[in-house]
């Protein structure tokens, strides 16, 4: 069975250790290729239709009050099926405690029974948060294994510790380096 890296990331004006600045590629993205070199997983990037704004406080206005009104942002796209995927690698950054809204809507649009995900997700310094409850919550009768949680502003040297993350699930595929 193959794997999947399915991811939310959103470049523009981000938050790093208490300053703003202008990124192309944002840390979950980063991260996700990381574990695609290290896997060969299949990547899929989770977009809204209407894309957060690119500068920073307008963006975390508009995702807080998805948040706070529990929506459930429609997608540009989807996968066709995650049929032949046993294993999900889903990536996002934290928000508040949790995933992004668009995550939402990528979980409750498939049956995730049966397959194991594997979240990981990029922070400022508040982890992982409830996500892990969140996905476990949205897909009931999936395996939710430990999530991995990376600092983003450091993100870019994080490369040993997403290998050594994926070697606990003991993938054949993973990569040493």
């Amino acid at each position: 069975m193959a794997e999947l890296i399915a991811y939310f990331s959103r470049a523009g004006e981000n938050y790093f250790s208490g300053a703003l600045r202008t990124v192309s590629v944002e840390n979950t993205e980063i991260a996700a290729k990381m574990m695609q070199e290290a896997t060969g997983a299949d990547l899929f990037k989770i977009e809204p239709l209407q894309p957060y704004a690119e500068d920073y406080n307008t963006c975390i206005a508009q995702a807080q009050d998805d948040q706070r009104r529990n929506a459930r942002p429609e997608l540009a796209g989807y996968l066709d099926s995650l049929e032949g995927y046993d294993t999900i690698y889903l990536g996002y950054p934290n928000y508040w405690g949790t995933m992004p809204m668009p995550v939402f809507t990528f979980l409750e649009h498939f049956d995730f029974a049966g397959k194991t995900i594997r979240p990981f997700c990029t922070h400022e310094g508040s982890g992982l948060g409830r996500s892990e409850d969140d996905i476990r919550r949205l897909c009931p009768g999936a395996k939710v294994e430990k999530g991995l949680a990376l600092h983003g502003s450091s993100v870019k040297e994080a490369q040993e510790d997403v290998e050594r993350w994926i070697r606990r699930f003991g993938d054949k595929k993973t990569a040493v380096k």
